[in-house]
This record gives structure tokens, C-alpha cells and sequence, in this order.
């Protein structure tokens, strides 16, 4: 099946901690209750109950999946949901024993009983989850997959059909980024240039430079909170924020009061090598304690590698180009939605089913080919740089202590974001016809690499790290 793959699809807005874990049985949620409603069957119910299977069950409690499907049959929406109001809705349903279907009929809800922990996996994919509605007369079961990046699918693919007419309509069907490549250099364009000519095939502009500039914002605030929150993240890790104490010592003494405003004094700081090390880091520290605290990121491409694309993209507004604006801002995420669409279409970004070179790693490959366009590259030094950045990220295993997105996911978004730098200027002085190995063979070979990969260092929390150290330990 050939996919149609938004820029808007890779770079959604939602709550921490996880895209497969939180937003995908999230949205799944709201998928049930809209096919609920369309059988007529919620005014009916008398119970529901959620099957999660896989990987969903082994880190489904630090990851929040019982909160996310909670949310979800509670009719809440991740976009738009007051964070600070997720703690007392969970709460008062665990300690009412009652639930709001879809924010229209309450029924009695036992979160120990109606929510299951099954260890065993589902054929199709690593996180699997079954909803079951319950009426005086039938039962009503769905079962979704969270394939990453907060895509959910049924194993049927019921939509297989309507994507491909969405893709048929783009003018530049991508599936492969040599196709990319071939449509850049036959119609003179850069890859921005190209991603907008498709994005315009579904959108009007004036809602493509909203959705791109609204998701900027949502990153800019993201960047903003985790360098201004203090403390220890929840969980049990014990893990303290690092952002708050690092941004105190590179921010300097200028007066600001706004994430704008901000952006502007860091402009004013001091730029040697090591606090362009510091500051790059910071970012990507702050967005992903953000997401371990059930915050709103932007998953690029998840929510466990959300940090690399705004540290990288903030690195380039604070840094390299103090004149750069909403121009260079929307084609740096043009650009790097595409690069994650074609890793999505050519293999995975899930940890489930992939590790955690099926997230840091496509997210500093991303970052790598938006920083080189704006930096000036062709459009194969912006695909060799993306694939420098995942060459260096191969083989790398899901393992995180304790089932949280805490050790060593937040500390990783760093190092993707540093070697998306590197590797974007690797690529910039390369000239690409001298490339070795294409982005569509690293691609390959990522997949290929997946689908040895023992499934203990795939999200299962059953192999490297996870088990090298304990809670205890902590």
C-alpha cells in the first residue's frame, strides 16, 4: 500500500510521555467512541472495557497508556486538554469508580478490572489494544494497532483505500527519496519547495502557514517551560529536571517575558563552542522533561525524540541566523517532515518495533536535512546529511529504566540533536555525488536492522539498561 503522509502526520501536537504509548491508544479511544456512535450503540452501554497486548502492557504504566485511554474514552482531546487538569480527571475516575463515555453517558468504571495488562503480543504489530462495549444485548470489540508517531491502524486497514487516493492527488508522490531527488532536479525546486506543492493539494496556504507556525509555537513554549521548571520528575526514578539549572547558567541578565521575547536575549549570549554545546542540549533536555512530566510536545517524529527537532531548529535561530523568521522556520519543518515520512514509509518509527533508532534516530535525521537546507545544501547534501545522522544511530535498542521515557530517552534527544549539527555539516562540505551510501539503502538497512533486533531491547523494558539498572538503583 502506498501511504499519503502529511508534514502535519510526522509533527503532531499532544501529551507526553510517548506517541505509541500515549497518543496512539489516546486517539484510538476517540477512533472507538466515533465508530461507537456511528453503530448507535453509546447510549446503550453499560460497561467498557480496554485489552492492551504487547508492548502496550509490559510499559503501558510508565508510559501513561492507562491514563491515555482513560482520557480518550472520557471524550478529551490531547490538543487542546488543559495539562494541568489530566492528574484530577484520572484521579476522580480511579476513586469514583466512574467514567463519562465519551463525555455523555457515565458508567461504572473499575480501572484494577476494566483495564487488562496482557503480556502476550498480537501478531500484527508489538502494540496492540481491544475495546470492548458492553450492551444489555451484544458486546462491541475493535482492536487498534499504535504504530508509532501517534498512527493507529486496524490490522485490515480499512483506510488503505482513501490514503491512496490522498496520495494520487499529491503532484509529487513520494515514496522513496531518490523519487524526492528525481522531481527536485526535473522541476528546479528545493525539498521544501516540494513538500508545499503537495501540502497545497490538501490545504490551502493560508492553513499550511498556521498549522506549520502553530507547531513551531507549541515547540517554542515546549523549549520555554522545561527551561523555566524546577524540580523531580514523577515516576519513582527520582530523576531532577536539568534544564531549570542549566538555563540558569547560560541565560544571562537580560529581562524577558514571553517565549519570543526570550528567543531574542539568547541571541545576546555568549556563543563559544561549549555553550553552543550547552544551550543545544538544554533545549532538547527541556522539551523532553516536559513530555516525562505528561506536558503537550510536538512528536517529531515521537514523543520520546521530541527534543531533537526544536533544539536543532532553536540552535539555528539563536545561533546561526539572528534574521531568520516564519521563512526559514516553515521550511526547516517542511523539510523535515518529509525526511520522516520516508523513513516511515520505508520502514518504521516505532520502538516497538524498530528500538530507539526508529526514534532518535529518524528525528536526527530529520533535523540534519532541515538544518542543511536552511543552511544552504542541494537537495542531495539535505538527504546525505539525514542519512549521516541515522548511519550513526543504527542499531540503537528501546530500554528504558523503569518502563518511563525518562533513562536514557531524555539524555538521548541530546545526542541526536548534536549529531544532527554534525552531520548536517559533514554534508555540507561533501560534494554528494561522491556519497557512498544513498538515504534509501540506510533506510533499508535500519528495517533490515529492526527486524533482527531481539525484542527485549524493543520498548519491552526487558533488556539492556532496564534490566542493568534497577529502581532500587535509583
Amino acid at each position: 500500500m502506498e501511504e499519503c503522509i502529511s508534514v502535519f502526520d510526522m509533527l503532531k501536537i499532544g501529551v507526553g510521555p510517548s506517541s505509541s504509548h500515549t497518543l496512539g491508544p489516546w486517539r484510538a479511544a476517540e477512533r472507538f467512541l466515533a465508530e461507537c456512535r456511528t453503530e448507535n450503540m453509546l447510549n446503550q452501554a453499560i460497561r467498557v472495557k480496554v485489552d492492551l497486548f504487547g508492548s502496550l502492557s509490559l510499559t503501558g504504566k510508565g508510559h501513561a497508556t492507562d491514563y491515555a485511554v482513560m482520557l480518550g474514552l472520557s471524550g478529551q482531546d490531547p490538543e487542546t486538554i488543559p495539562v494541568a487538569d489530566i492528574d484530577g480527571i484520572v484521579q476522580s475516575i480511579k476513586t469514583n469508580k466512574k467514567i463519562n463515555l465519551g463525555n455523555e453517558i457515565q458508567l461504572d468504571f473499575d480501572v484494577e478490572k476494566d483495564i487488562v495488562f496482557n503480556r502476550n503480543f498480537l501478531p500484527f504489530h508489538a502494540n496492540g489494544l481491544t475495546f470492548t462495549l458492553f450492551t444489555a444485548d451484544i458486546e462491541f470489540s475493535e482492536t487498534y494497532y499504535s504504530i508509532g508517531g501517534g498512527f493507529v491502524v486496524k490490522e485490515e486497514r480499512e483506510n488503505a483505500k482513501k490514503k491512496l487516493e490522498i496520495k494520487c492527488a499529491f503532484p509529487y508522490p513520494i515514496q522513496k527519496a531518490d523519487e524526492l531527488l528525481d522531481y527536485c532536479k526535473k522541476e528546479n525546486k528545493s525539498i521544501s519547495e516540494i513538500v508545499y506543492e503537495n501540502e497545497k493539494s490538501m490545504r490551502s496556504e493560508e492553513e499550511i502557514n498556521r498549522e506549520l507556525m502553530r507547531i513551531w509555537h507549541t515547540m517554542l513554549e515546549c523549549i520555554y517551560i522545561g527551561c523555566h521548571s524546577e524540580g523531580i520528575l514523577p515516576g519513582g526514578l527520582n530523576v531532577r529536571r536539568r534544564a531549570y539549572d542549566m538555563h540558569l547558567g547560560l541565560k544571562g541578565e537580560l529581562p524577558y517575558s514571553t517565549p519570543q521575547e526570550w528567543l531574542e536575549t539568547i541571541r545576546k549570549t555568549e556563543v563559544k563552542f561549549r555553550q553552543i554545546l550547552k544551550w543545544v542540549s538544554c533545549f532538547a533536555l527541556a522539551v523532553n522533561e516536559v513530555n516525562a512530566a505528561l506536558g503537550r510536545v510536538v512528536t517529531a517524529p515521537t514523543n520520546g525524540s521530541a527534543g531533537v527537532i526544536p533544539a536543532v531548529l532553536m540552535y539555528y535561530l539563536v545561533i546561526e541566523n539572528h534574521n531568520a523568521d516564519e521563512k526559514e522556520i516553515k521550511q526547516f519543518l517542511l523539510v523535515a517532515g518529509e525526511i520522516g515520512s520516508i523513513f516511515k514509509k520505508g520502514a518504521t518509527i516505532s520502538a516497538a518495533m524498530g528500538g530507539c533508532q526508529a526514534e532518535i534516530g529518524v528525528s536526527s535525521a530529520m533535523a540534519a536535512g532541515a538544518l542543511c537546507e536552511l543552511m544552504g545544501g542541494t537537495p542531495a547534501q539535505v538527504t546525505m546529511a539525514a542519512e549521516i545522522a541515522m548511519e550513526h544511530h543504527l542499531g540503537m535498542t528501546c530500554d528504558p529504566i523503569g518502563g518511563l521515557v525518562q533513562i536514557p530517552c531524555i539524555e538521548r534527544n541530546t545526542m541526536g540533536a548534536i549529531k544532527a549539527i554534525n552531520a548536517a555539516e559533514l554534508a555540507l562540505e561533501t560534494d554528494a555525488n561522491n556519497a557512498k551510501v544513498p538515504l534509501d539503502k540506510v533506510i533499508n538497512t535500519m528495517w533490515e536492522t529492526a527486524k533482527d533486533m531481539n525484542s527485549k531491547y524493543k520498548e519491552t523494558s526487558e533488556g539492556g539498561l532496564a534490566v542493568g539498572v534497577n529502581l532500587a538503583d535509583c
